[in-house]
């Protein structure tokens, strides 16, 4: 319930928020100045803002900063939260993702919803949650709480994400339902594995139909806002489901009918060139899309068929998060300096390892972005190529014509390059070719499957390259994780726990901080405490000492020992230096790094 002393901005006549009040309670609390106020008010009656815009819009039209605070902009963020806490209401951040789109928009209707310019947050057995900007307008919350039955809670939000928001997801509501009634009769899923007492049912659902192509929209748009990397559609037996995975944890997003599904599915096939009609097996496919900003990203598409029909997933490739400059990719200093020395060799072969997911890509892009000047030829070979450089030679495997890694290294051998990138050694051939490149003259980077830094060496020794060529041309290694980082806007201190610490960092002697950091989470971490990833490093340079431990029978224990000796930190010290910063937990680091083995 609304006090007394909340509704002093409020407009008796019409319960609306009232201008001058808003104003009075800014210059009250010290946030704007006098003059700024006077004038913006002649400015009004004068009759110069525009009259269908509220007043906490007219407000933040004017660009005021903080008097405060000179950084921070009296924007309408700032203006909603600062309302929300002087009526003593929560103010909420509308995310997509945490909102049940079909079940929010049952709860009333566009029309309604747009008149008030209200949304539905969400629902349970006895309240609804609405976001609203006009706490002390109650017609419309009388009205909804007789028709539901409910009682109506009351959350302040930005004025105009409620209007993006609830265009956005009710046309989303409106595509799938009409989508789902269009073609109520159509089978679920052509290649489901329980499809045959569907059969005989008719009617189909275009990938083509305005609905459809309405829903890929939306999903792409969220996608991008929502800072996903990968996008799952996954057919299940009545609904399907989309996820998002958003710094490496899926979430989520939306559930649709099997028929929509299909449909959204092949509508993504059609775009990615992908043939419609195959089903039965695997298919890969690219799509280029342009963003909210104007700037192009890449998604590689792939097919699998499953029990219920295709799964498709979609992995983003965002050219500001695939080419990035080495503090943003967490390289701290002495990293960077060790890796600049190895990519500035003029021949040899540099090697980057690590699982699927760990930013091995974006490594080789960023670094190969700093070698590709004008006076250098840089050639890739890719399978496939994940983002079109002006600056690079590009090739993609293609396996249907045989012009696999092998075959492609041994083509740009011929087109007199200086820095070849592989962008995988997969097979004996191809790490042949490599060191052929690299005794040619030639500077290789590299990728390889291996769990840390020393054990590309013996990698290369199973994949049958003679020890004496490894010594030769490895000029270094690095493996590398991603961690989720703390997000900005929650992370606080605490004193540090210096016997936990001791236990990790004990054989390498750092001393334990004084103070670490944890997030509680936000809205703009959706409660995770995490925004965003940065890399750990495990950077082995071949020394003498080191080359002389390479052998046909190479001690991997003794190479990993001499390597520490040389100065390389094993992952996890390396993930554990970036606690100590005040970057990340002790959990993302343990979750992500092996143990480092040290004998």
């Amino acid at each position: 319930m609304l006090t007394e002393n909340a509704r002093r901005f409020a407009d008796p006549a019409t319960g609306k928020l009232d201008f001058e009040a808003i104003l009075d309670g800014l210059l009250i609390d010290g946030l704007v100045e006098e003059s700024s106020v006077q004038l913006l008010r002649s400015i009004s009656r004068q009759g110069a803002s525009n009259g269908s815009s509220g007043p906490l819009e007219r407000i933040a039209a004017s660009g005021w900063k903080s008097a405060r605070d000179p950084e921070q902009p009296i924007n309408l963020d700032f203006l909603s939260r600062w309302l929300a806490d002087k009526v003593a209401l929560p103010w909420v951040r509308i995310d997509p993702l945490n909102i049940d789109v079909t079940e929010v928009t049952s709860v009333m209707s566009s029309a309604y919803a747009t008149r008030f310019n209200v949304i539905c947050l969400e629902t349970s057995k006895d309240h609804v949650l609405v976001g609203t900007c006009e706490p002390f307008h109650e017609e419309w919350q009388r009205e909804l709480s007789n028709v539901l039955q409910k009682d109506i809670k009351l959350a302040i939000c930005n004025p105009e994400d409620i209007r993006r928001y609830l265009a956005e997801l009710y046309q989303m509501s409106r595509s799938v339902l009409s989508a789902k009634k269009e073609h109520a009769n159509q089978s679920s899923a052509v290649q489901n594995l329980e499809q045959l007492m569907q059969l005989g049912r008719g009617g189909k659902l275009e990938a083509n139909d305005s609905h459809v192509v309405s829903i890929v929209d939306w999903l792409l748009q969220y996608a991008y806002e929502q800072r996903a990397s990968d996008i799952h559609v996954e057919p299940r037996r009545e609904t399907g489901a989309v996820r998002f995975r958003i710094d490496g944890v899926m979430q989520q997003v939306y559930e649709m009918p099997s028929a929509v599904m299909g449909a959204v599915t092949s509508r993504l096939k059609i775009l990615g060139r992908m043939d419609v009609a195959e089903k039965r097996r695997p298919q890969d496919g690219r799509l280029k899309t342009v963003n909210d900003q104007g700037k192009e990203v890449e998604l590689r598409i792939s097919t699998m068929p499953t029990a219920f029909g295709e799964k498709m997933v979609m992995r983003i490739f965002n050219p500001e998060v695939l080419v990035k400059d080495q503090s943003a990719l967490g390289f701290e200093e002495q990293e960077a300096d060790t890796w600049n020395g190895m990519i500035r060799q003029p021949n040899g072969i540099v090697l980057v390892t690590g699982p699927t997911g760990s930013g091995k890509t974006t490594t080789l892009y960023s670094s190969l972005q700093l070698l590709a000047t004008p006076d250098v030829n840089v050639c890739t070979i890719e399978d496939p190529i994940e983002l079109v450089v002006p600056a690079f030679n590009q090739m993609q495997v293609q396996h249907n014509i045989d012009l696999d890694f092998a075959a492609g290294v041994r083509t740009l051998l011929r087109q007199d390059p200086d820095i070849i990138m592989i962008g995988e050694i997969r097979d004996q051939e191809t790490a042949h070719m490599a060191v052929q490149a690299a005794l040619t003259g030639h500077l290789v980077l590299a990728t390889l499957h291996t769990n840390d830094a020393a054990s590309a060496v013996t990698r290369l020794l199973e994949l049958g390259v003679p020890y004496y060529l490894i010594r030769s041309t490895l000029i270094g290694v690095i493996a590398q994780r991603l961690i989720r980082t703390y997000c900005p806007h929650c992370v606080e201190t605490e004193t540090a726990d210096k016997e936990e610490w001791n236990s990790y960092m004990a054989p390498w002697k750092a001393p334990a901080p004084e103070v670490l950091h944890k997030a509680a989470g936000c809205l703009e971490c959706r409660d995770t405490g995490f925004l965003g990833r940065a890399g750990i490093y495990e950077l082995l340079k071949m020394s003498q000492a080191t080359k002389d431990l390479v052998l046909p029978d190479t001690n991997l224990e003794l190479l990993r020992k001499q390597a520490f000796r040389d100065g390389m930190r094993p992952l996890r010290v390396s993930g554990l230096s970036k606690v100590a910063q005040g970057k990340t937990s002790y959990t993302e680091v343990l979750k992500v790094t092996p143990a480092p083995l040290i004998g």
